[in-house]
């Protein structure tokens, strides 16, 4: 049979078992068991055929056959436990079919079909008397069967898990025990999870609660079912109370205990139990959403926003629909339009008498600024329901904010406010209103900033009131809360937030001096907004209290940007640009705030100010004229500003300052133009000279001390007093009016010391006034000198005031010893370097002109100027110091004449009535000025200054005389020679101007005239050196041998250094004239030896071998092809090396230049330029530094060895090996430096030396150095027979040095013999010779 032919028989005996055809059921299943013996349903339906035709034992068969083969399949073991059940046998079997149905009903989740056949079975043994340990597990068997599915069953199935967990409870053998607590746990869980079964659950938790009284978890399953159903009684506060003292942490209490709370009114204890229980119960969601309850209650819209995020399922109980759309709806203040179409269209006519819709109604118009409406609305609200206190608050409102009549009177606004504050104690703004209404109204400040904490603390995050409550914190002088309040806020505040705080604290610390406090707390208040020009006026005003002045510039310029309508910052601008010295600037800014605002008197303030500044910059740097017009101007902005507030102290002192500031300017210099208003006139200007103008200083100072009467301003009108009577003795007028100015300058010093006996200036003013020669009490001025010491310890003026002191009462050591302290505390201070130099040209000590040199350095005084001027021209006219080393340093080495010209001529412009300073000051210009034109070739104009002056002197004689040479005035020069020949004195100079005169008569052509005069020169006691070196060279001139060697035998007798270039120069110029060429190139070469650094003996001697190698071209080529060969044959070892590709390309080079010296053609035609294009695509370049090093290295080594500095030449490379050992190149260097000496004896070397030689050169063996050390301990003579500089002998004489080269170069590799024999075979050819007498 096929398997269709199977499935059709099958099929037919299903049909007629449902057609109770059981035989013919049969025979179709023999059938498919004939072709398929272990056929599963055809078993079956044999089973079920053979039972309903009463034949048990073949239907038990059928059945246990069924089984064997699919014991998974159900239908067999359905079938199996019916037959057993009707014919009631074998009931072990029976139980083991229905133990092995409910596996197969759990393993497909048929939880009813479980529940079913196991209570059958429980049933069954029930009624076959089964005793209680045997029923207790067949019910807990039960309860393990269904607890793990409770989702998934219907009520019948729940109710039989329900009834087997009380029967397993009840069967229990041991209670109390573990296994039974156990059981009761799992009974509790089960019921949590029905919500139909509340009264069960309590029921089952009382019992367990009663059973085990220390157990928790029935406690916190019933309190969570309690705070779950929302019915929280009496008795269920105790439950949570119990469980909390049973844990103090227990979440389930703390939450009920919290909901309790809520339900009192008690929102604070509600807020932290409720936080408290979510902590370890985070799941229950009824305890987020009566925690969000609370919160709102509170006003923490935030919080409760973040406590309904946590509980989203059930924080959607509203018991009123429409007061929740209500207050959706109210909290979108954007759609206002939209809200209103709603109100009227839908709320209004359907809840018209709900007091949320006319609340709502009423803020809309509210919102739309109709307040009129919005009250009549809110009344209607209240009418519904007064004890909201939204309503109320709203209401207090509009009325605070409706017409004028109603803003006068808000006893309304208050009525409203208080019943809301009554009603909602934790309503923050109403308390905000509050604070306003007693702040604003009745003007009772400590009420005010009570309502402001309150609503502070009821809501942190309002900034309105925290501020207020901040500010009048500050007014009633309550520091210590203010601080509190901000340093809570700032401590809680993120980045970026709470900028009110940030700043209030930021000017509280500004205030109290903490600047870098000030300065973090401001930044921090920028960083919340950073476009407030307030913060960043703050914030400049933090870094200018703390000194730093560029970052408040810029702190001040943002803030300008920002608001460019600021006053105030532009002028912080103008005024730190003043300070830091930048006036011109700052005049700018003061300029822009006079265009905006005329009568601005600060800024007017500042431009006079700036002015005056400049004027006493002018005046240091002696510029008076333009003092002048900077004084001018600054009285002019100070009258400005006087004629728009002349009851300000401050600017008539600044006007005292700025007619006080001239006094050491010459009265013709001051003529100043003062506005007519500060002299009492009412319009136009007036002249004041220098007398008028400080006699209205003091008159300034009067008016200000008539103000305000401070110390600093009867210092300064003492001091005005004492710079009148200063002019007053400079002028020689009235005697009496001098000795009262005197006496009056005294008296306000007094007066300021009274003031203010502490300040070191007054005391040193009044010692300073108390030595003047009107009064000359110098008893009082020393005790003023020495109360400003003991005032300021450091005080270089006082200390020099009274060296000052003692030095005009001719107490040398006293006032040496001021000046000196005043030196170590100030060593800048240059008034106290005068004293010195004043004591010193009282002592008549040598340092006097360097002295007052040294004060005209420091900086410009008249004092010091004149004295330094004075010694310049007592130097210039003493001539016996002339040859002294003081007068090369002070007058010539420290270029004393123009110095000296330069600060005379600022005294002049200053003093105008000493007139030693006239005489002085012309000597010393014509002086300089002979000499600068004498310097820049304007030879006219100096012979033009030289006869302008008498030529008396031998300087002015010696000038004129070059003037003249210089010019070509040959004839005059010798005249002006002779005339200084005739007045020298020294034989110095005398050699000099006769050497002078004999190049003047030289160049007139008087050839024996001038051999005549260096004759004479040479003569004497103590020729110069230049004398001899003329002679020389004009006996080279007139070719004349004899006479150039005896002159320079005579020169190098005088001289240290004999192979400088200009020796040299004359030494080879005679061997060229005696013909000697190889004398020439000799001396040359010689001299570059012992100066290899100096360039003009490298151009001296390659214009000699270029000149006087022509004689031997035979040689010259020889030479030439023999440096090609030798180049080309390093190149060929060291291919790698830059520095022998450069030699190469010379070589070539010079091979070019010397064809042409020979006059023919070159034998390779630009073959440098080839090797360059080579080296160009080399890749050895990438080495280069490295390899430039070495070749330094190689150079240094080598000019240390030729110059014979052995021991500096081995430690150079000993120090190189230290820093890189493995340097095969610098130890082969290091063993040639070692071995020079031994090389030069020409003696053997010792085995050890030889090993250690060995070694060098075969680590390099591939180096031309390493061959050319080799070749030199083989046969030192070697060296000797061919020298390059021996043109004289034959080419055939050095054979026998090629051969023993060639022989020595069998040890070395292959490579490098082929290069030897290539040079070899080379050479030969070149000779004439066989290469076969060579190898």
């Amino acid at each position: 049979m096929s398997s269709k032919e199977v499935k059709t028989a099958l099929k037919s005996a299903r049909d007629a078992i449902r057609n109770k055809e059981y035989k013919e059921a049969l025979k179709h299943c023999k059938t498919v068991l004939k072709q398929e013996k272990n056929n599963y349903n055809a078993w079956v339906f044999i089973g079920v055929a053979a039972a309903e035709l009463e034949q048990p034992d073949q239907a038990q068969g059928a059945y246990k056959k069924a089984a064997e083969l699919e014991p998974d399949q159900l239908l067999a073991w359905q079938v199996c436990r019916n037959f057993f059940l009707y014919y009631g046998k074998e009931f072990f079997k029976w139980c083991d079919v229905c133990k092995k149905l409910v596996d197969l009903y759990y393993q497909e989740k048929k939880h009813v079909e479980v529940a079913r056949t196991w209570h059958k079975l429980i049933k069954t043994r029930q009624e076959e008397g089964a005793d209680n340990q045997e029923l207790h597990q067949l019910w807990r068997k039960l309860t393990q069967l269904l607890a793990e599915s409770t989702e998934d069953q219907n009520n019948e199935t729940q109710q039989l898990l329900l009834t087997a967990f009380e029967n397993a409870l009840d069967l229990s053998d041991k209670i109390p025990s573990e296994d039974h607590q156990v059981l009761y746990r799992h009974f509790i869980h089960c019921l949590s999870k029905f919500p139909h079964e509340t009264a069960r659950l309590k029921k089952a938790c009382e019992g367990m609660i009663n059973i085990y009284p220390t157990v928790q978890y029935p406690l916190e399953v019933l309190c969570l079912h309690l705070i779950e159903s929302g019915s929280l009684t009496e008795e269920g506060q105790q439950y949570c109370c119990r469980l909390v003292e049973m844990d103090s942490k227990s979440g389930p209490g703390f939450i009920g205990l919290g909901i309790k709370a809520l339900q009192d009114k008690k929102y604070e204890d509600a807020v932290r139990n409720l936080t408290e229980g979510l902590k370890e119960s985070p799941l229950c969601t009824t305890g987020w959403y009566h925690l969000a309850e609370a919160q709102v209650k509170m006003h923490r819209p935030k919080e409760a926003v973040l406590s309904c995020n946590q509980g989203i399922p059930d924080i959607c109980r509203v018991t009123n629909p429409v007061s929740f759309h209500i207050k959706r709806e109210k909290d979108n203040a954007t759609q206002v339009p939209q809200l209103e179409i709603f109100l009227t269209t839908n709320l209004l006519s359907s809840y018209p008498d709900l007091a949320e819709v006319h609340a709502l109604e009423a803020l809309i118009h509210f919102t739309k600024k109709d307040y009129l409406r919005a009250e009549k609305c809110f009344q209607r609200a209240l009418e519904k329901d007064a004890e909201v206190a939204e309503y109320h608050y709203h209401l207090g409102l509009t009325y605070w904010f409706m017409d004028e009549e109603t803003r006068k009177d808000k006893t309304k606004a208050l009525t409203h406010f208080l019943k809301a504050a009554r009603l909602d104690t934790y309503m923050g703004k109403v308390f905000c209103y509050l604070g306003h209404y007693y702040r604003d109204v009745v003007g009772d400040k400590n009420r005010a900033r009570g309502c402001y904490r309150k609503a502070f603390e009821l809501d942190d995050t309002d900034a309105e009131s925290g501020a207020a409550a901040v500010d009048l914190s500050v007014e009633l002088e309550e520091m210590e809360t203010a601080l509190a309040i901000l340093t809570t806020v700032t401590q809680k505040a993120s980045a970026g937030t709470a900028k009110w705080a940030w700043l209030r604290r930021g000017l509280y610390y500004l205030k109290a001096g903490q600047h870098s406090q000030a300065v973090a707390d401001l930044q921090a208040a920028l960083r919340a907004d950073p476009k407030d020009f307030n913060c960043w006026e703050s914030l400049g005003e933090a870094y200018l209290s703390r000194g730093g002045y560029t970052t408040a510039l810029k702190s001040f310029t943002k803030a300008s940007e920002l608001n460019p309508e600021s006053t105030y910052s532009v002028f912080k601008v103008a005024a730190i640009q003043q300070i830091l010295g930048k006036y011109k600037e700052a005049i700018a800014q003061y300029q822009l705030i006079i265009k905006k605002e005329e009568d601005y008197v600060p800024a007017l303030k500042g431009l006079g100010e700036c002015h005056l500044m400049m004027a006493k910059a002018a005046l240091v740097d002696y510029l008076d004229g333009k003092a002048v017009d900077y004084i001018e101007k600054a009285l002019e902005y100070f009258t400005w500003a006087l004629q728009h507030q002349a009851d300000v102290s401050c600017l008539w002192k600044l006007v005292g300052d700025a007619c006080t500031s001239l006094y050491a300017v010459s009265p013709s210099k001051v003529n100043v133009n003062v506005l007519g208003v500060l002299l009492g006139q009412k319009e136009g200007k007036q002249v004041l000279k220098k007398n008028e103008l400080l006699h209205l200083g003091g008159r300034c100072y009067g008016r200000a001390l008539k103000l305000m009467s401070t110390s600093n301003t009867w210092c300064d009108l003492g001091i005005n007093y004492y710079r009148q009577a200063q002019h007053l003795a400079e002028t020689g007028n009235n005697t009496n009016d001098l000795k009262e100015l005197l006496e009056k300058s005294l008296h306000c010093l007094k007066k300021a010391v009274r003031l203010d006996s502490k300040n070191h200036l007054y005391w040193n003013a009044l010692g300073v006034v108390s030595c003047h020669n009107g009064i000359r009490n110098y008893a009082l001025a020393q005790h003023c000198f020495i109360k400003s010491i003991q005032s300021e310890q450091i005080n270089a003026v006082a200390w020099t005031n009274l060296g000052v002191l003692y030095l005009a009462n001719e107490n040398i050591e006293q006032a040496h010893e001021a000046f000196k302290m005043a030196q170590s505390l100030d060593p800048s201070y240059l008034m106290c370097w005068i004293g010195q130099a004043l004591i010193a040209e009282t002592v008549g000590s040598y340092d006097t002109m360097d002295l007052f040199r040294h004060t005209t350095e420091l900086s410009m005084h008249t004092e010091g100027a004149i004295g330094y001027a004075y010694w310049v021209c007592t130097t210039l006219q003493d001539k016996s110091n002339r040859d002294t080393e003081l007068y090369r340093y002070n007058i010539v080495q420290m270029n004393a004449i123009p110095a000296a010209q330069v600060v005379l001529s600022k005294y002049i412009e200053r003093i105008q009535n000493y007139a030693p300073a006239f005489t002085i000051g012309p000597y010393l210009l014509v002086v300089s000025y002979v000499l600068l034109l004498s310097s820049i070739g304007e030879y006219d104009k100096a012979i033009q200054a030289f006869k302008s002056t008498p030529l008396e002197e031998l300087e002015d004689l010696i000038g004129f005389a070059l003037a003249l040479f210089m010019k070509g005035l040959y004839k005059d020069s010798s005249k002006a020679y002779e005339r200084a020949l005739s007045i020298v004195e020294s034989e110095q100079d005398k050699a000099h101007v006769l050497t002078a005169l004999a190049i003047a008569e030289y160049k007139q052509g008087k050839m024996d005239v001038a051999k005549t005069l260096l004759f004479k020169c040479s003569i004497l006691k103590e020729p110069t050196t230049e004398s001899l070196q003329a002679l020389c060279a004009l006996g080279l001139t007139m070719q004349d041998a004899t006479l150039s060697k005896a002159a320079l035998n005579e020169l190098l007798k005088h001289i240290k250094q004999k192979d400088d270039y200009p020796n040299c120069l004359l030494t080879s110029a005679i061997y060229a004239l005696q013909g000697r060429s190889v004398a020439v190139q000799r001396q040359a070469s010689k001299a570059v030896h012992s100066n290899p650094a100096d360039p003009a003996l490298w151009s001296l001697l390659s214009r000699v071998v270029a000149q006087y190698t022509h004689r031997s071209a035979k040689v010259s080529n020889f030479l030439s092809n023999m440096l090609i060969l030798t180049s080309l044959l390093t190149t060929f070892l060291c291919s790698g090396d830059p520095a022998v590709w450069a030699g190469l390309m010379a070589a070539c080079h010079a091979d070019d230049k010397l064809a042409l010296v020979n006059n023919t053609q070159p034998k390779r035609m630009d073959l440098y330029l080839a090797l360059l294009s080579a080296v160009s695509a080399s890749k050895f370049l990438k080495d280069y530094n490295q390899s430039l090093e070495k070749w330094s290295l190689s150079q240094a080594v080598t000019g240390l060895i030729d110059t014979g500095r052995i021991s500096e030449a081995e430690a150079l490379c000993t120090k190189n090996l230290k820093s890189n050992p493995d340097q095969p190149a610098v130890i082969l260097l290091l063993r040639q430096v070692q071995c020079k000496p031994l090389l030069e004896s020409q003696s053997p070397l010792p085995d050890a030396v030889l090993e250690e030689l060995q070694k060098a050169v075969m680590s390099n063996s591939a180096s031309v150095p390493a061959l050319i050390l080799l070749f030199q301990q083989t046969h030192v003579c070697c060296r000797h027979s061919f020298s390059i500089s021996s043109y004289e002998y034959t080419l055939d004489g050095h054979l026998d040095y090629f051969q023993v080269l060639a022989i020595l170069s069998n040890a070395a590799t292959s490579a490098l013999t082929c290069a030897f024999q290539w040079v070899i075979r080379d050479m030969c050819i070149y000779s004439g010779r066989s290469c076969q007498t060579v190898f």
